[in-house]
């Protein structure tokens, strides 16, 4: 670090405004973590305090066969407790998943100054955009990540404004996902027993984003996090994992213990991980769970994670289901813009699941 100050204005204006990011700082020849990325102790992950989960990945070419019933459960389970499921024999080609990781790598390997032309104040689009942690001007913390914004509006913007280097393959899972989306959405809104018809369907994950985060390797890795805790705002998520793994999901708290337990979702060759957003625990009137999770620094390997994150249109108004308010009795949540709900979630640093504060209706 002979190169960059102590100070932390002056850490914060390599990585956050000059765009260097953790990439530049580890590649500064950092020994050790600055303080600016230690972690209090209530929020550093250790292993020692999780468990593997041992939830089995669902096939979803099962769909097609006389099973079809058999897996709609195992979704339809897996989005009612944890929030968060693998599926494997989907249609996404796995020469596709192999080719994201690695056109992340190169991304992020590239020299500063050619990355440093797609930070937001200078990007040529607001559909692509380089950034370092999540909400680095109001954390007293940053995370252990830096990652790219590649928002779609149609291909052609795509192939335009998004890298070289990767917009071709990030294109392609988009839309392959998206169908995954797509169909686990028909599942999970038909066993609600709502009737949704095709163009609300479109516009609750109309705004669709493909991020490629890259946490490099860290030298005290137990002091820091990759992600801090909190659930995705969206509808539904499709994440690729590498094969180093850090994804940490917790459960719903429990009545004798108060705190809910936290479960590793290990990495499985091809598979990709679903979960849950707060839209659609909204939705459901809070039948679907939008889980807290977050994510372990590495330690000897630099890793990389795509996610595809699907999400009502900004101008959607949402709420819960009327049919669900008439069955429940009552909503547990407020009718929303959706463009408000993500203002205040990209407004605060993660803090858990409190941004859902925002939408719940309080009893008290």
């Amino acid at each position: 670090m002979a190169l960059i100050s102590n100070s932390s204005n002056s850490l914060y204006n390599f990585v956050v405004k000059d765009g260097n990011g953790v990439k530049g700082l580890v590649d500064s020849g950092l020994s050790q973590v600055p303080k600016l990325y230690i972690q209090p102790l209530n929020e550093r992950i250790n292993k020692v305090d999780s468990k593997p989960c041992d939830m089995p990945p669902i096939d979803l070419s099962k769909l097609n066969g006389p099973e079809h019933e058999k897996v709609v459960d195992e979704i339809v389970r897996a989005a009612e407790t944890l929030g968060f499921f693998q599926v494997v024999n989907h249609c996404v080609p796995l020469e596709l998943l192999e080719s994201l990781k690695d056109s992340a790598h190169t991304f992020f390997n590239l020299p500063p100054k050619e990355k440093v032309v797609y930070r937001k104040s200078v990007s040529p689009s607001l559909k692509m955009r380089y950034e370092t942690s999540f909400a680095p001007e109001t954390e007293n913390v940053l995370e252990w990540k830096d990652y790219i914004n590649m928002v779609y509006s149609n291909d052609d913007d795509a192939l335009q404004y998004w890298p070289s280097q990767c917009k071709e393959v990030a294109l392609e899972y988009l839309k392959l996902s998206s169908k995954i989306v797509r169909e686990m959405l028909e599942i999970l809104i038909g066993k609600l027993g709502v009737e949704v018809d095709e163009s609300k369907i479109e516009d609750i994950f109309g705004l669709k984003m493909v991020n490629m985060n890259y946490y490099p390797a860290c030298p005290n890795p137990e002091l820091t996090v990759g992600v801090g805790r909190h659930s995705d705002m969206g509808t539904l998520t499709v994440l690729l994992q590498d094969g180093i793994g850090g994804l940490y999901v917790k459960t719903e708290e429990d009545n004798a213990h108060g705190n809910g337990e936290w479960l590793q979702i290990l990495p499985i060759h091809g598979a990709l991980v679903i979960n849950v957003g707060d839209a659609l625990q909204i939705l459901s009137n809070g039948k679907y769970k939008s889980s807290e999770h977050r994510v372990m620094t590495p330690s000897t390997q630099s890793r990389v994670s795509v996610p595809l994150f699907t999400l009502p249109i900004p101008t959607l108004r949402i709420g819960p289901f009327p049919e669900l308010v008439k069955k429940d009795g009552f909503a547990f949540y407020r009718e929303l813009l959706w463009q408000d709900y993500m203002d205040h979630f990209f407004g605060n640093p993660h803090e858990g699941k409190k941004n859902l504060d925002f939408a719940k209706i309080s009893f008290s």
